[in-house]
């Protein structure tokens, strides 16, 4: 009789206890002031650099000869006094000059040889040849030829600079655009797109991670060129590059002129490197998602 008069209640099927949030206490430990510095790239690289900065001056103080590594104090105000008289920035927009136009010069034949080589087997296989020639090759062993051909000047360096550009930047340019998956090279076909829609807005930004690669180590390899072609014959039209500056100084016992030298060769290399190919790496392949 009490199994009839029992009450059938039915229980929820999600049983949930509201808690207070401020029982849960910290949910994310605060980040000190340390960790938040850390967290910055800029300032792990700042302290890098000012780590070296002291271990050279250190290690030139323990050497005790000017003549043979001058201190980083000795070094930057040399550095300062190339800019102050005006001489130094003089260098180096001769050189920086010089570079871009080859830089420039070797990057549009590395797209015309890399469109040539993805439109056909025979261009890709003209590509691989040319590329497994020519890459191997340095660029500072072409200085006889370039100085036959084209005299002692500008012309033989912007010649060394853009063998020095166009195989590096039409190798990765290549291997980007044969890297991009078929899922991708069928999303751009169901679109319609065909053409220089279809490589502008599918195969450039799928491949663009290796394209920027190849940019970065072509303008490696052409300021290294350029700095040596420089020591060799870098005077034309009565004055000469960031190299010749490095040489005249060396041949003077500057040595503090010549390290001040490297040392503004080191600092456009930093500028590239995490001003410029930084900004177009975080407001492409970054901002895409490619890289983390």
């Amino acid at each position: 009789m009490a199994d009839k008069d029992a009450v059938l209640v039915r229980r929820p099927e999600i049983h949930r206890d509201i808690v207070d949030s401020a029982a849960f206490g910290v949910v994310q430990k605060p980040l000190s002031r340390f960790e938040r510095l850390y967290n910055i790239s800029g300032v792990r690289k700042a302290v890098i650099l000012l780590a070296l900065a002291l271990i050279w001056e250190i290690g030139a103080r323990i050497l005790n000869n000017e003549l043979l590594f001058p201190t980083f104090l000795a070094t930057n105000e040399a550095f300062f006094k190339g800019i102050a008289s005006g001489v130094l920035p003089l260098r180096v927009w001769t050189s920086v000059k010089t570079l871009l136009l080859g830089y420039a010069i070797g990057i549009a034949l590395a797209a015309l040889l890399t469109a040539f080589g993805i439109a056909s087997r025979i261009g890709t296989d003209f590509l691989e040849t040319l590329t497994s020639m020519f890459n191997p090759l340095p660029a500072i062993a072409l200085l006889p030829i370039a100085l036959i051909w084209f005299g002692l000047g500008a012309g033989s360096l912007i010649f060394v600079l853009v063998h020095s550009v166009l195989w590096s930047v039409a190798l990765n340019t290549h291997s980007g655009f044969l890297a991009v998956s078929n899922t991708l090279r069928m999303v751009g076909r169901n679109y319609g797109l065909g053409g220089f829609a279809y490589v502008t807005q599918i195969l450039v930004p799928a491949a663009f991670p290796s394209i920027l690669t190849g940019l970065k180590i072509g303008w490696a390899f052409a300021w290294r060129t350029l700095i040596a072609s420089e020591l060799v014959f870098g005077v034309s039209s009565g004055s000469g590059g960031l190299g010749w500056y490095i040489y005249e100084n060396k041949n003077q016992l500057e040595i503090a002129n010549v390290f001040a030298g490297l040392f503004t060769v080191i600092l456009i290399g930093l500028f590239v490197e995490n001003l410029i190919f930084r900004v177009i790496e975080h407001r492409t392949v970054r901002k895409w998602g490619m890289q983390s």
